[in-house]
């Protein structure tokens, strides 16, 4: 494919780790460049997430999915996210294996196949669907996957600087500072990349900086002695820009919650999913939301969260190991209220029926009179449901609608033959997704706390809106690095 004939300008955002910063700095900078007038698309060749969105497909028929962050920063460019932004995605089901999405469809073909001869295979199709984006837009924002130099992958290594030779981008090198080590990670990362690819390193950028700015001299100065790049931004230490984190929720270092917040517990299972969903709860100053990994942590929660699970029969074993089981009975029994989304509302249910071998058999909580069957199919698509009337703690979410997301094997049902129960929740179409039983709520599709209506209903306070998020990352860009250095990004090729 001739690459001359692309239109676009590429920018990339590499790291020297992961978690350095790479995807919230890509979604500024999205936004930062569409605000000037610019058609942009974000790309990433290859994520590893369990965080996942449904989206179109390159031709528009018919849905797929691709990473979360690409979605936002889809979002964030102003332009409606496809699969071509993203075009593999692993989903980890254990340690040492990974769902693999391809144009947003599964490839079970693929589960088994070496990391280096897979990658030969992927990156033929990452490349066509990078190139497609690039002669369709005017500004490709790519972010990479951990660091670039890791030497003993990189003759597989498609997703960092085999990318950007590609389109001839223009390299952001972004260190977490906090962490510390940030000079040594970022001249030692640069000295590992091939002589063809340093030229493409157009500057550095330290992340995360807490502190007096002059107390990093000579840093910045010795680093462009020895390599000839620009530190171009310090950036300081932002916890509350308002994006999901890339794999869950954070643990450390969120915003200090007011007194008689909220407590909301997520249960942190091992192959917990789709995580980025309780995001706009954690942007609430009357929100405080905390993992539980242990049963004795439900007496001071006001509300439990079983999220969506990539592995539910291993999630649900978990969960009786650590007795977590118990504490949700009895917390069932006190009249505690508990949410159950996806794989979580399948946990909740009486059995796990698995003809295809597709997750795993067995009895779950018990607590939900549902059963769920997994298809060897995965069901994906947009969901506009609606609640029925609702018996308390869920009354306010009576009658109300919004618009989500499903993407599972597991088909769920009215476990009881003759059972009449009503649903709780529903497709517009009248398909049920969802059940209630006492203080215990069940719902198959993802993005209830994304709805500002839902949310308000639960917290009588409306929600900082994603435009505002998207905003006030380009404008946080703006007061910390040089316009013209941004812009000249485009025109270093």
């Amino acid at each position: 494919m001739d690459r001359l004939h692309d239109a676009a300008r590429a920018v990339m955002v590499l790291g020297t780790t992961s978690g350095a910063g790479k995807s919230w700095l890509s979604t500024a900078l999205c936004r930062w460049y569409a605000r000037r007038g610019l058609k942009v698309a974000p790309f990433k060749a290859q994520n590893m997430s369990n965080n996942a969105r449904v989206v179109r497909l390159e031709a528009g028929d018919g849905v797929g999915e691709i990473g979360s962050a690409q979605y936002f920063q889809a979002l964030a460019a102003g332009v409606s996210p496809d699969v071509r932004m993203n075009p593999v995605l692993l989903k980890p089901e254990s340690e040492h294996t990974s769902q693999v999405v391809v144009m947003g469809r599964v490839r079970s073909d693929l589960r088994s196949v070496p990391w280096r001869e897979r990658a030969a295979l992927l990156w033929p199709v990452a490349r066509q669907a990078l190139h497609h984006l690039c002669r369709e837009f005017d500004v490709i924002v790519i972010e990479g996957a951990g660091s670039p130099a890791e030497i003993n992958l990189h003759s597989c290594d498609y997703v960092n600087m085999r990318t950007a030779l590609e389109v001839n981008a223009a390299c952001l090198l972004v260190a977490d500072i906090d962490r510390g080590g940030a000079f040594a990670h970022l001249l030692g990362t640069y000295l590992l990349l091939q002589g063809n690819e340093r030229p493409l390193i157009r500057g550095f950028v330290l992340n995360r900086f807490r502190g007096d700015q002059s107390l990093l001299h000579p840093g910045p100065e010795a680093l462009r002695r020895l390599t000839g790049i620009p530190t171009i931004a310090v950036l300081p230490m932002w916890r509350e820009h308002g994006l999901p984190e890339e794999d869950g929720v954070e643990e450390h270092g969120s915003r200090s919650p007011l007194s008689g917040a909220i407590k909301v517990g997520v249960i942190g299972y091992p192959q917990a999913s789709n995580l980025d969903e309780f995001q706009p709860l954690r942007n609430r100053h009357d929100v405080h939301v905390v993992w539980v990994r242990s049963s004795h942590q439900f007496g001071s929660l006001d509300l439990v969260i079983l999220p969506g699970s990539k592995h539910v029969a291993s999630d649900l074993l978990w969960m009786r190991g650590t007795g977590i089981d118990v504490a949700l009975r009895n917390r069932m029994n006190d009249r505690g209220p508990i949410l159950g989304v996806c794989g979580g509302m399948q946990m909740l249910g009486m059995f796990l029926h698995d003809p295809g071998g597709v997750d795993g058999a067995g009895h779950g909580l018990g607590i939900l009179p549902i059963d769920t069957t997994f298809a060897s199919e995965k069901l994906l698509r947009r969901t506009e449901a609606c609640f029925n009337t609702l018996a308390a703690p869920w009354d306010a979410l009576s009658n109300r609608t919004f618009s989500g997301y499903e993407i599972r094997h597991g088909r769920s049902r009215v476990a009881a033959a003759g059972d009449e129960s009503r649903p709780a929740l529903a497709t517009l179409d009248g398909d049920p997704i969802g059940w209630q039983s006492g203080s215990v709520l069940g719902i198959a599709v993802h993005g209830l706390f994304e709805c500002a209506s839902t949310l308000a209903a639960l917290f009588r306070v409306a929600n900082r809106p994603l435009e505002d998020v998207f905003d006030g990352l380009a404008d946080f860009i703006d007061r910390h690095v040089d316009e013209a250095t941004l812009v000249g990004l485009l025109n270093s090729r």
